[in-house]
């Protein structure tokens, strides 16, 4: 897609591939970048030859440095409080649009995710990472607030209370103990293993995968039986339950017999 500057969108398999593409700079995400962002999953969201995204950054050091701080200085100077406030909103607008992608969304973290890239990691449904992959979640070393939406629903409040409160970095074997990585592999291997959870999610069929991600989005917080609620009422009007003949054909086609 021709008309952006700093990410690549590329579509293979029905899985979207977004890559932040500043490798010069660890892909820092200024604030077309970002926005390019939002704006290419929002796209791949409503796109129906699209049944996952994926989320990278270009190079081999960084997933993303975090927010580029040059141009944040430059705009503090530069840049009535109206416009920055503006520009806030739309970063954070844009950040909880892709956590409620409608599609899935998996990180593809291929290096550091610092800053305002942990923040966008997290807000991600599921990550893969490389001995490369490290974290770290900075806003209370500089004096803002950040990831407190995002990262507890990853590792749970007492280890997203650590990660929040000290700014400490956070190793690729020690994110994968503590479930902020799905699976941790060598560097070597780590697109086919994005490719082979984003193309078996794609496979499958949307209305159902878009249900779930839809449910599980809505029960957040909700009681054990208001969940429950939740999924009959959506089984029963949304999303009605595939028949035997369509939902398993290659079974029937076998007659019962194992593979």
């Amino acid at each position: 897609m021709s008309e952006y500057e700093h990410i690549l969108v590329e579509k293979t398999e029905g899985v979207a591939i977004i890559t932040m593409n500043r490798p010069e700079v660890l892909n820092a995400m200024n604030f077309r970048l970002t926005t390019e962002l939002h704006d290419a999953v929002r796209r791949m969201g409503r796109d129906d030859e699209v049944g996952c995204i994926v989320v990278t950054g270009a190079g081999e050091r960084a997933f993303s440095a975090g927010g580029d701080i040059h141009e944040q200085r430059e705009n503090d100077k530069n840049l009535e409080r109206s416009e920055l406030d503006r520009r806030g909103v739309l970063l954070a607008e844009g950040t909880y649009d892709v956590a409620t992608c409608p599609k899935p969304t998996i990180g593809m973290v291929n290096g550091l995710a610092y800053g305002g890239a942990s923040v966008l990691v997290t807000a991600l449904d599921m990550r893969i990472g490389c001995e490369g992959s490290k974290f770290r979640f900075l806003a209370a070393a500089y004096g803002r607030i950040n990831a407190t939406w995002t990262l507890p629903n990853q590792v749970g409040w007492p280890m997203a209370k650590e990660l929040l409160f000290s700014g400490r970095v956070v190793e690729a074997e020690e994110a994968h103990r503590i479930g902020l990585l799905n699976h941790l592999v060598p560097r070597g291997e780590l697109h086919a293993k994005t490719m082979e959870l984003a193309t078996t999610i794609a496979g499958n069929q949307a209305a159902s995968v878009q249900g779930v991600k839809q449910l599980l989005l809505r029960d957040v917080g909700d009681s054990l039986k208001e969940q429950w609620s939740n999924e009959k009422v959506y089984t029963r009007d949304v999303v009605r339950g595939a028949k035997a003949e369509d939902a398993f054909p290659d079974f029937i086609a076998r007659r019962g017999r194992p593979l």
